[in-house]
């Protein structure tokens, strides 16, 4: 009879242990959405910001043909990698916009286009804060996978590795400072 007592309690501790892993794997999965939505948020925004910004530099300069807004389409359900894509052609669009304020020094005075310069440098401060979330979530999930005992449950669960948002390779060099 004591044994079991013994052996139903040790079911019950491992039954307890699994759910409480499988309910953290869980958690962690569903802050990696979260993050994801707050990326999308932050892209959404800055998409935003860069078409007013755009529609400031086109005001002043209607003759530029050359530079063409394209759009980006932000849909829910976008993998990692096509944030990360989207990202990369925002970044061409914002350096584009930058291009041409150097070819008008009465843009850069402009008070609507100083004023989208501070909004977009607050863009992209919630963008990295973004990306630090996710990017922190998924390291704590992909932390999960590998630990034990919760690598057993998450591998009978089909849990898979989540990817990092990454930053572009050219982001990632020195900036050279040429003052001449």
């Amino acid at each position: 009879m004591e044994l079991a007592y013994i052996i139903g309690g040790v079911i019950l501790v491992i039954v307890i242990i699994v759910i409480a892993i499988s309910n953290k794997i869980a958690r962690a999965t569903v802050k990696i959405e979260e993050a994801s939505s707050g990326i999308d948020v932050a892209l959404t925004k800055r998409y935003d910001v860069l078409t007013k910004a755009m529609d400031v530099v086109k005001s002043y300069a209607k003759h530029e043909k050359n530079v063409i807004f394209k759009t980006i389409e932000m849909r829910k359900g976008m993998t990692i990698e096509e944030k990360n894509e989207t990202n990369k052609k925002m970044d061409g669009e914002f350096a584009k916009i930058n291009a041409l304020a150097e070819n008008y020094p009465e843009l850069r005075s402009s008070d609507a286009f100083v004023q989208l310069q501070k909004q977009i440098s607050d863009v992209e401060e919630h963008l990295q804060a973004a990306r630090r979330l996710y990017n922190s979530n998924v390291a704590i999930y992909n932390q999960l996978l590998v630990t034990f005992p919760s690598s057993i449950i998450a591998s009978s669960k089909g849990c898979k590795k989540k990817e990092f948002f990454e930053t572009e390779p050219k982001k990632k060099e020195d900036v050279k400072m040429d003052l001449e």
